[in-house]
C-alpha cells in the first residue's frame, strides 16, 4: 500500500510541474531577447533562435497572405536592423517560403 501512496504524489507533482512550466520558458526566453520592443541580439544557439523565429513568424506574418521582399524586410526592421539575416533564418527554418524568382514570400502553415 505504501508503494501506491509514494508513486501517486510524485506522478501528480511531475504532471503539475510539466503543465505549469511548459509554456513559460518559451515566453521568457523570447522576452529576454527584446528591449523596448527591439530585438537586442539574434541568438547563436539554434534552439533559442528557433524560439525567436517562431515568435517573429506568429507576430509579424499572416498565414493566408503573400508578401513581397520589401514587405518582409519592413516587417523585420520593426524589431531589428539586420532584416536580411532574419529573413534568411526564417527561410532556412521553413517558417517562410519564397517563390523561385524571389518575388513573393508566404508564412508556412506548420506550427512547431
Amino acid at each position: 500500500m505504501s508503494q501506491s501512496t509514494e508513486q501517486q504524489p510524485s506522478q501528480s507533482a511531475a504532471s503539475s510541474a510539466a503543465s505549469v512550466s511548459a509554456p513559460s520558458p518559451l515566453r521568457r526566453d523570447v522576452r529576454d531577447l527584446f528591449s523596448g520592443g527591439r530585438l537586442t541580439v539574434i541568438p547563436r544557439k539554434v534552439a533559442r533562435r528557433e524560439q525567436l523565429l517562431a515568435h517573429l513568424t506568429e507576430t509579424l506574418f499572416a498565414v493566408d497572405r503573400e508578401y513581397t521582399e520589401p514587405e518582409v524586410n519592413d516587417a523585420l526592421r520593426t524589431v531589428h536592423e539586420d532584416c536580411s539575416a532574419l529573413r534568411r533564418y526564417l527561410i532556412t527554418s521553413g517558417r517562410l517560403t519564397r517563390t523561385r524568382d524571389g518575388r513573393t514570400y508566404r508564412r508556412t502553415a506548420t506550427t512547431r
